[in-house]
């Protein structure tokens, strides 16, 4: 396979008694149990059920297409990571070590070793214009030295909570001109077109360049309600809203389930021509509703910190910021 042979070439130096190996010489017996351990803290962390997202890893491991490294000391696996080219772009999709390698501190930590690795491969393939990479199992501020030394631009993001238990702030707002209903898949095309609106010129757009554009948009709706990267989607606390003299969709939420009790706001957006109608902040109190009508207990999402006004309505709605981490970018 040429791309195996485009990483062995890029190995780099590494620590004596630490490998860093192609992905793909690996079964996933090797890495069943750094899985597990990644899996344990994301439940502690983030009260994540990764149990899916792992099997579904573990499996393309075994498939043998998934490029990337894994840090190997004494024939045990202690770190990995992955990520996929999508046309001209290359995506980070996990960076995860589990601590049992122990390197000198002159070295470094099996993650920078790995990032480094990662960084070197994707900056080095024909055709790579961008590099995109969101470590939300890292403390923001863990790898930025390795990623903005190599010319990444960083973006510190928030993981937000809202416990359903307690009382709700959230409510919706009737309106003259917009009803609500749940999502369906006659949906696809216009919340694809309402997000491309509503992330022109805006932060995430330059994180995500998926918001770009109509067919970038709608590459995104596909992975997160049929594939479960990001949690399983979950149709019946996911709504739109529309107008009701157009009938056009204006603004979205999208839900997906990460715990069995725990949902996770994928998207929430509303065109821009009818932002401050408070439509957003009735999208996530009809979701927090549906919620808590089936006993979940809490909501999760994440923001940007640059999105100051987002970041202002979560706190003013109850969520509390549970985790600070980094997107990285990369333009050649």
């Amino acid at each position: 396979m040429a791309l195996h042979t485009h990483i062995e070439a890029h190995r780099g130096p590494q620590p004596s008694g630490v490998e860093i190996l192609d992905l793909r010489h690996f079964n996933s017996h090797h890495l069943r149990p750094l899985l597990d351990h990644e899996t344990r803290m994301w439940q502690q962390l983030m009260t994540w059920d990764y149990r899916s997202s792992a099997d579904m890893i573990l499996r393309y491991i075994d498939s043998k297409i998934l490029p990337g490294y894994a840090a190997v000391e004494d024939d045990h696996v202690g770190g990995y990571v992955f990520f996929v080219y999508e046309g001209g772009k290359g995506v980070v999709g996990d960076l995860y070590a589990d601590q049992s390698i122990r390197l000198p501190e002159s070295q470094g930590t099996v993650e920078r070793l790995l990032a480094i690795h990662v960084i070197e491969t994707l900056q080095q393939s024909p055709g790579i214009h961008r590099i995109e990479a969101q470590l939300l199992p890292h403390e923001s501020g863990t790898l930025s030295e390795t990623f903005v030394q190599q010319g990444f631009r960083q973006y510190p993001r928030l993981f937000m909570s809202l416990p359903l238990a307690a009382e709700l702030k959230t409510e919706v707002f009737p309106s003259s001109s917009i009803e609500f209903r749940r999502w369906s898949d006659q949906d696809f095309q216009p919340t694809a077109g309402v997000i491309t609106a509503a992330y022109r010129g805006h932060v995430d757009s330059e994180i995500n360049d998926q918001y770009r554009s109509l067919s970038g948009s709608l590459r995104f709706l596909n992975n997160i309600v049929r594939f479960p990267g990001c949690g399983i989607f979950d149709a019946n606390a996911s709504f739109v809203a529309v107008n009701k003299v157009t009938r056009s969709v204006v603004g979205v939420l999208l839900c997906s389930r990460v715990r069995e009790d725990v949902g996770h706001i994928t998207q929430v957006c509303v065109v821009p021509d009818l932002r401050g109608r408070r439509i957003g902040e009735s999208l996530i109190a009809l979701c927090t509703q549906e919620l808590r009508n089936r006993n979940f207990t809490a909501l999760s999402l994440t923001v940007t910190e640059a999105n100051t006004k987002a970041v202002g309505l979560y706190l003013r709605l109850g969520f509390d910021v549970k985790r600070r981490f980094d997107a990285f970018v990369w333009e050649g």
